[in-house]
Formats: structure tokens, C-alpha cells, sequence
């Protein structure tokens, strides 16, 4: 599994004014079974994307993909985690572990 920290390099206005092929892309990403999660950090600098379901290389390609990056408007940070327990109810996400 994979956690990916998004850092904004550019103004919220112009974060604000791609947000929906954003989050086109995102529906995507949860269409395939590769996103699980995701959503804003807070202070609103960034954002976060557990994945699983592929290897880095892989995953690096779709985040190329996000307008995001296709702008140059935020930086990420790929993180591979071994998920060891989880909560009742999340027992999906060992799956990717």
C-alpha cells in the first residue's frame, strides 16, 4: 500500500480552478479499486491518496496522469506502508498490505 502527500506549489485560486479534472481523475482512480482514500491536509497545503493494488512504478504513472501534476501545481511524496492492523470494518485494506 501506498501514502501519497500532496504538497500545492501554486496559489488555492488556481488549485480551486482544476479541482474538477481533479477530481475526474480521482472517480477514476476509485473506479479502478486503486485509490482507497484521499483528501486535504489541514492547513489546506496539500493532499493525501492511499493507494493499493500496484507497484510504485505504476502508481507514479497515474500520478502523472492528475492535473495536478500535468500543471506543475503540487509536488508528491510517494510513501510505501506495510498496513499491519486495522479497525474493525477496514479489514480491505490488509488485502494491500
Amino acid at each position: 500500500m501506498f501514502l501519497v502527500l500532496l504538497t500545492y506549489t501554486v496559489d488555492l485560486a488556481e488549485i480551486d480552478a482544476a479541482l474538477p479534472e481533479h477530481v475526474a481523475w480521482l472517480d477514476r482512480q476509485y473506479a479502478d479499486g486503486v485509490f482507497v482514500a484521499s483528501g486535504r491536509r489541514r492547513p489546506r497545503t496539500g493532499g493525501f491518496i492511499a493507494a493499493t493494488g500496484v507497484d510504485e512504478a505504476e502508481l507514479r504513472a497515474r500520478l502523472a496522469e492528475d492535473p495536478f501534476s500535468r500543471r506543475g501545481y503540487a509536488d508528491y511524496a510517494v510513501h510505501e506502508i506495510e498496513v499491519s492492523r486495522v479497525a474493525s470494518g477496514l479489514d480491505a485494506l490488509m488485502a494491500g498490505a
